[in-house]
């Protein structure tokens, strides 16, 4: 039984049972006392026509024997006293030893009232019995007093009837009562149990919940309301969750990163972009304080500055990334609610490093070649003036400056073979021809074209393999950087140096590094060393015949190769470059062999 319907029945049949119980408290003394009133009219009637026929007897014998025989005959105890109260005659005990009954309480009742009565136990007879007692009269003349007595015992055993009649009675009214207000009460509380089931599932968030609707009445109509409800509801719900999901797939799949803080300062929700533009976890940082999962100064200062001034703000900010310094558009703004308080800080990262680059390279690009090309130019034009000037006569001048003439047409060439090379690389339509590739055997072959120049320095050129180099990939391209971080190493390394190139094995790669003992790049420098014409050294790099594009070059070959490069570098004691190479070439970025690879 539900606590609903206990609550319910349980009271009503404590009602039922009280007005039963109430009842039966009333109608036993009522039954009681009518049943007494009948026996009394009985007893009254019956000493009225004892007195009558005692009347006719002549004499004191004939009397006791009179008695006797209606004694007998009715079942009672007859008593005859004379009017001093002395006992003449009794049916069951002798006259002569009992005592004067003139202060016996019917006795007395009789002589004040005519008519006594009295319910007492009896000695003689030990039994409680029930007496009556009149004036007995002779000649109309009155003579003592008459008295019955008869057994309780029947009345008891009627009370006990009677009383046992009621509690079954009441008994079966109360069953009754009972059965019908629990048949009926089912009837009212099953609808409305249900409406409360139903409620209660809505209540969890299950809006396909519903109640049962035919029933006629204001039961009907709550539950066709609640089923209204919970359809209406489920709708909502349906609804709610197809704009969070398009919201949520439109925050996780926006091309800028987005994070978002509350008042107390906890990073509540970070998107999936947040991951490529602060490289690492940002799933972590998730209910932490933003000062101190955010390791960028920048970034802290403009999120203190917006919770303090609550004003929006755009900025822009360059961020270091490992290797690389990345530039970003941040639109930040104070998030206040409608009591005017404020709630939190939203920051919008949108990443402008490409257009800086791009912005940066169409700038310099125009300074670099001009100035690249300027002096190559002005030693061609010079040395050929001064030859059409007279100094072709001197043969030892004439061959000392068509000397300079060719190196310096060989630097144009170098120069403009590099910026041809990088154009075709950043093409769209350059591809990499993959093959099986072996890394030792390129490097061999390098090492084979750069003895020359790293025997002139006295450079030590070491190969250290562990397992095998073999990978998927584009040897020719592979062998144009290896070419560049090799004679980058030999440039950069001082006369008696070592270059130290490592293969190494690995699960589903194959590392390489280019390790030198040169001058090492600072760590100021380091994320500039990929920019197009950009020299650590620059009189060290221009005398060399450097172009200032190898690097460039070289990041561009490891992009489309899908390699993971790598620089670590200390000033004074060398530089090591590290790419990871796939063995295979990843088909899942949708990169096969002799297709165009995606730029990125």
């Amino acid at each position: 039984m539900s606590s609903y319907r206990s609550r319910l029945i349980f009271p009503l049949a404590l009602i039922v049972l009280f007005v039963l119980a109430s009842l039966g408290a009333i109608l036993g003394p009522v039954f009681k006392e009518f049943y007494l009133e009948r026996l009394n009219d009985r007893v009254m009637k019956e000493t009225d026509v004892v007195a009558a026929y005692l009347t006719e007897a002549e004499n004191l014998s004939a009397l006791r024997d009179r008695m006797n025989q209606l004694a007998d005959l009715l079942d009672i105890r007859i008593t005859m006293l004379d009017m001093e109260g002395a006992v003449l005659g009794d049916t069951d005990a002798d006259p002569l030893a009992m005592d004067n009954h003139l202060h016996r309480p019917e006795i007395a009742a009789a002589v004040q009232s005519g008519t006594g009565q009295e319910i007492r136990y009896s000695i003689t007879m030990e039994q409680t019995l029930l007496y009556y007692a009149v004036p007995f009269y002779q000649n109309d003349e009155q003579v003592g007093f008459l008295r019955l007595g008869m057994p309780v015992e029947q009345l008891t055993d009627i009370y006990q009837n009677i009383w046992m009649l009621l509690f079954v009675c009441f008994f079966v009214a109360f069953v009754i009562i009972v059965f019908f207000t629990s048949k009926l009460t089912n009837q009212i509380i099953t609808p409305i149990e249900d409406a409360r089931r139903v409620a209660t599932q809505l209540a969890r968030g299950n809006f396909s919940a519903r109640t049962y609707e035919g029933l006629p009445g204001e039961t009907g109509q709550l539950n066709e309301s609640l089923n209204i409800l919970a359809e209406n509801l489920e709708q909502i719900s349906r609804t709610y969750e197809v704009q969070q999901e398009r919201l949520e797939t439109l925050i996780e799949n926006m091309g800028s990163g987005l994070i978002l803080i509350n008042a107390k300062g906890d990073i509540t929700l970070v998107n999936r972009s947040c991951k490529d533009i602060f490289q690492e976890d940002t799933d972590l940082w998730l209910n932490k304080l933003y000062y101190q999962v955010i390791k960028h100064k920048d970034v802290i200062k403009l999120i203190q500055e917006i919770l303090l001034t609550e004003n929006r703000k755009r900025s822009q900010l360059a961020l270091r990334m490992e290797i690389e310094i990345r530039h970003f558009d941040v639109n930040a703004a104070p998030i206040i609610g409608n009591d005017q308080q404020l709630k939190g800080v939203v920051l919008v990262f949108h990443d402008i490093t490409e257009l800086k680059k791009l912005e940066k390279t169409r700038r310099d690009f125009v300074a670099n070649v001009s100035h690249e090309l300027k002096t190559p130019v002005t030693s061609l034009k010079g040395f050929t003036e001064t030859l059409l000037a007279g100094a072709m006569d001197d043969e030892e001048l004439r061959k000392k400056f068509l000397t300079i003439i060719a190196n310096e047409s060989e630097r144009l060439e170098s120069l403009i073979y590099d910026l041809l090379e990088l154009s075709k690389i950043e093409g769209e339509q350059f591809r990499l021809q993959l093959a099986e590739t072996e890394l030792e055997v390129i490097v061999d072959e390098v090492f084979m074209m750069l003895q020359k120049k790293a025997s002139k320095k006295s450079i030590s050129l070491r190969k250290k393999v562990s397992g095998t180099g073999r990978i998927e990939g584009d040897t020719h391209r592979l062998k144009q950087l290896l070419i560049n971080l090799i004679n980058n190493a030999i440039m950069y390394t001082p006369d008696g140096g070592e270059v130290t190139v490592r293969i190494k094995e690995q699960a589903e790669t194959v590392v390489l590094e280019i390790q030198d003992t040169g001058i090492g790049i600072s760590k100021k420098e380091l994320p500039r060393i990929f920019e197009r014409f950009y020299r650590v050294d620059r009189a060290r790099s221009r005398n060399s015949g450097g172009t200032g594009l190898g690097l460039a070059i070289v990041k561009h070959i490891a992009e489309a190769q899908k390699a993971r490069m790598t620089v670590d570098s200390e000033v004074g004691k060398g530089t090591t470059f590290r790419l990871a190479f796939y063995k295979e070439f990843p088909a899942s970025n949708g990169e096969e062999a002799n297709k165009p690879v995606s730029k990125q």
